[in-house]
């Protein structure tokens, strides 16, 4: 078999691109996303569902981001990242599309939460193909930034599918037209695929068993290290989730908000600010230990939910907390990044990325869930507070955890 240390240290023998590109390819995911959340969940707000049922409908986009390091050794293994991102691609277009077709009562709901999870599986390949294409592209020196340019995209394109999917949804005659728009720009996203080359994918051999061996190895070599352990425990933590904000658009009534406002502050204008928070939030990872800046950034999000629970219900409080929520929802996810480009390394990129991106969207999928039956039983301060008390909970398990470690290791090198 390969030594492991060889394909490692291979190096890639052009110059890399701009890390914008990255910004471009991720786009999709956040666009696919932002539809759902956004637009599709205040159109069925509007049309009575509940916010419990809309929340439902809103985490099934994350369950096959939950699954998705199962499927993840065939990008790895099979095809080239480009030929993965291409058909994941066409096939989550045409779901965006399909969504729009159908009616937007409870009726639908069955229906339509089965074309979002099959838009999403095939989102978990695009997103495979970009973070491989960026483990194999971008020196290590560069990886920092790559990530804030590739969380940026992510929740800049949640930006943009909700605050544009909603905008026109106002405008347009016909619902469909909205979801053809989206599909639409997510299909160009395909056209930064002509400035990157299709790497050697270094755990490959010409025996599928070696390869598969090769990539398992590098897996289990990543995961037994301290950086990697610690950043699995952090993947299973119930904060920095974002994922109240999932769910503004369903209570921005809560705060008289209008149609127009919640497009402007939990779109467009969310998706920039987000992005300003995952170029921060990489400069101070840069600056500190990224774990620690996670937790950190996980607090911050805490006391803007704590904050906005107490603030006057007011349109203007609304797009206030919104924004400093959006803000602390980049810095985490920065910070995730960050932990886990330090763990993985390089090798089998998209499996050993997307093992650490499906853990991290358990608690995400969970705490979706929990902030809206919050709401239903407690309304919406009790449900900024429940979503305040597990991140603070979770901090405070990880630091416990860490002290464990800690004393386990002393406790072994002193025998």
């Amino acid at each position: 078999m390969k030594n492991i240390a060889s394909f490692l240290t291979v190096e890639i023998s052009h110059k890399p691109v701009h890390p914008f590109l990255f910004t471009i390819l991720i786009l999709p995911m956040g666009v696919s996303f932002g539809y759902v959340s956004v637009t599709l969940g205040y159109l069925l707000a509007q049309a009575g569902v509940s916010v419990e049922k809309i929340a439902a409908l809103v985490g099934a986009t994350l369950l096959p981001h939950i699954f998705k390091f199962i499927w993840a050794p065939l990008v790895d293994t099979m095809l080239s990242f480009k030929k993965w991102y291409w058909m994941a691609s066409i096939i989550s277009a045409v779901g965006i599309v399909a969504t729009g077709i159908l009616p937007m009562k409870e009726s639908s709901l069955l229906y339509l939460t089965m074309i979002v999870l099959a838009c999403q599986f095939a989102i978990t390949f695009l997103c495979m193909a970009t973070e491989g294409l960026m483990a194999y592209d971008v020196p290590l020196e560069l990886k920092g930034r790559a990530g804030g340019f590739f969380q940026a995209g992510n929740l800049g394109g949640i930006g943009l599918g909700g605050g544009v999917g909603l905008f026109l949804a106002q405008r347009l005659p016909a619902p469909w037209m909205v979801g053809v728009a989206l599909g639409g720009i997510c299909l160009t996203c395909c056209l930064a695929l002509f400035f990157l080359k299709d790497p050697k994918i270094t755990i490959r051999e010409k025996d599928i068993r070696k390869t598969y061996e090769n990539l398992f190895e590098d897996v289990w070599n990543t995961v037994k290290t301290k950086s990697g352990l610690l950043a699995l425990i952090l993947c299973f933590l119930t904060l920095g989730t974002g994922a109240a904000g999932q769910l503004w658009a369903s209570i921005a009534t809560d705060w008289h908000a209008s149609a127009d406002t919640v497009a402007l502050v939990t779109g467009i204008f969310s998706g920039l600010i987000s992005a300003v928070g995952c170029m921060l939030g990489g400069w101070i990872c840069d600056r500190m230990d990224s774990r620690n800046a996670y937790l950190l950034f996980g607090l911050t999000g805490a006391a803007c939910a704590v904050g906005m629970g107490y603030a006057p219900r007011t349109e203007m409080m609304f797009i206030v907390w919104t924004s400093l929520y959006a803000m602390a929802t980049g810095l985490s996810y920065a910070g995730f990044t960050a932990f886990v480009l330090e763990a993985i390394g390089k090798g089998a990129a998209a499996t050993k990325y997307n093992i650490f991106a499906a853990l991290s969207n358990s608690p995400i999928y969970l705490m979706t869930y929990v902030v809206g039956v919050a709401y239903t039983h407690f309304g919406a301060r009790g449900m900024l507070n429940t979503e305040a008390a597990f991140a603070v909970g979770a901090v405070v398990l990880f630091i416990a955890g860490r002290k464990v470690m800690y004393h386990s290791k002393l406790k072994k090198h002193s025998r």
